[in-house]
């Protein structure tokens, strides 16, 4: 490598604030601006609950990937060191789980920016709006990492500002300036209206808010130092947890719970009473801003996934990109992707009132599911002490409260049997390809020691057993004795 190359490397590398901010863009999404929705909708006020718990586990998650990385940085982050954990399988299985989980977040974030837009132009059918948003974002992608992240940073400030935009108004109102002729602000006078079942059933809703930590561990990799990610990821989730956690409070102050139904961002609905003709409209846009960042973060994610997988022979090898093909070496990735994202518009097509709960359902479990992983093989490669052990027990926990909560609420069980379905497929083809692993390791095996024959380091084992029946022979001989004496 020259030295202008190395030089360029370099400058790409990343620094733990800028990771910190790209962790918000990839995160702070419909996830969260339009899902905080089906969360009110199905546990009330008592939601807030739900996003601190979420809160919590997606630390004790990120907390244990970036030990990893700061361990051994690896290109596939999670997926590569649940390979390293548990095998082939576990790689594979993995890999594809996470593909499928940014694959449905797509599609949900393609229904959520085409019901955002349908607010201007409510006559324009929804498909025309996800086909458009698609192509933008694959034009992003094909850009590149480095146009990838300059995206994102510029995405995460304007998310920021929004959030801090609604706070200020909040203030406003709830300090008189703003007024209006209908209810005004009041504290919720019942917190736990749907009891302990529905704020269960909600948790999935909280957790998918924080999905994009993921895409984050993939990034880690380019740290300058891999030893800071633990802070990265520190700084970026309590910078999360304090924006969902204080601005939801206040969208439950301006407004009763039970207005929160239909399409409608919480957020949009929350300030419509109020005398600002323009907000509405502003934080549309804004809207649309964070949930076209968060889907062109699940093309990121998706794009680089099965780039990971085919590099490791665990997809087709037409998808591992070639570094000396520049972009044009990513095109087949990215036509996967393209294909992924027109199966998401056909969705959107066909399903334009049901898909976004089910998907956005689907695609929550499927990224526990790799939270789980992710936990699990953090017990394998790290040395965990009691107090280390006692995180991990307790992620796993909330995790498992997460996805058992969505069997007992209509709205959120279609999407786990869904999800059932993609582990499923998955789990087949994992046990297809596993006899394709052996035949592999049995190939590596026997290569190896033939090349160490070879050197004569290793012989096999009939030459072995023919030169000791040769000196058991020759000993006989010593001893007076013959064969067939």
């Amino acid at each position: 490598m020259s030295e202008n190359s190395q030089k360029s490397s370099a400058e790409h590398k990343l620094r733990w604030w800028q990771l910190s901010l790209l962790g918000v863009a990839c995160t702070v999404g419909t996830g969260f601006f339009l899902a905080s929705r089906l969360a009110i909708e199905v546990g009330g006020p008592a939601i807030l609950v739900d996003y601190l718990l979420a809160a919590l586990a997606a630390y004790l998650v990120f907390d244990k990937l970036a030990r990893m990385t700061a361990q051994t940085p690896m290109e596939g982050s999670f997926r590569s060191y649940a390979k390293k954990a548990y095998g082939s399988w576990a790689g594979f299985s993995s890999g594809w789980m996470y593909w499928s989980s940014e694959l449905l977040i797509m599609g949900s974030q393609l229904t959520a920016l085409s019901l955002f837009s349908q607010f201007w132009f409510p006559k324009v059918p929804m498909w025309c709006f996800a086909a458009g948003y698609g192509v933008l974002g694959l034009l992003i992608i094909f850009w590149g990492t480095k146009g990838f992240e300059r995206m994102e940073n510029i995405f995460a400030v304007t998310k920021i500002a929004a959030v801090v935009m609604f706070l200020v108004i909040g203030t406003l109102v709830l300090s008189g300036v703003l007024k209006t002729d209908k209810h005004g602000p009041a504290v919720p006078t019942s917190w736990f209206p749907e009891g302990p079942m529905g704020v269960w059933s909600a948790m999935i809703f909280a957790f998918y808010a924080f999905g994009g930590l993921e895409v984050i561990g993939l990034m880690a990799v380019r740290l300058k130092k891999p030893e800071e990610a633990p802070k990265a990821g520190t700084v970026m989730l309590l910078l999360l947890t304090t924006l969902y956690v204080v601005s939801l409070g206040f969208v439950l102050l301006l407004e009763p719970w039970k207005s929160f139904t239909g399409d409608r961002s919480p957020f949009v609905i929350a300030l419509a009473d109020y005398k600002l003709p323009f907000v509405p409209h502003l934080f549309n846009a804004i809207l649309i801003i964070a949930g076209f960042s968060t889907m062109t973060a699940s093309m990121f994610a998706v794009t680089a996934m099965i780039v990971t997988l085919a590099k490791d022979k665990d997809a087709p090898p037409l998808f591992a990109a070639k570094a000396d093909k520049g972009r044009k070496g990513r095109l087949p990735a990215i036509g996967l992707t393209a294909g992924g994202m027109t199966a998401s518009v056909v969705f959107a097509l066909l399903m334009p009132k049901s898909v976004y709960e089910y998907i956005t359902t689907a695609a929550g479990l499927l990224l526990l599911y790799n939270w789980l992983f992710i936990l699990l093989t953090s017990g394998r490669l790290l040395e965990l002490g009691a107090w280390g052990k006692t995180k991990q027990i307790a992620g796993i926990g909330l995790i498992a409260l997460a996805v058992s909560g969505t069997w007992f609420h209509k709205l959120s069980r279609p999407g786990f049997f869904i999800s059932l379905g993609f582990v499923a497929v998955i789990g087949i083809v994992t046990l297809i390809m596993r006899r394709q692993w052996n035949k592999q390791d049995g190939g590596q095996k026997a290569g190896k020691r033939k090349k160490l024959t070879e050197q004569g380091v290793v012989r096999f084992e009939p030459e072995v057993r023919a030169e000791s029946d040769q000196r058991q022979a020759g000993r006989n001989r010593y001893r007076g004795k013959e064969p067939g004496r």
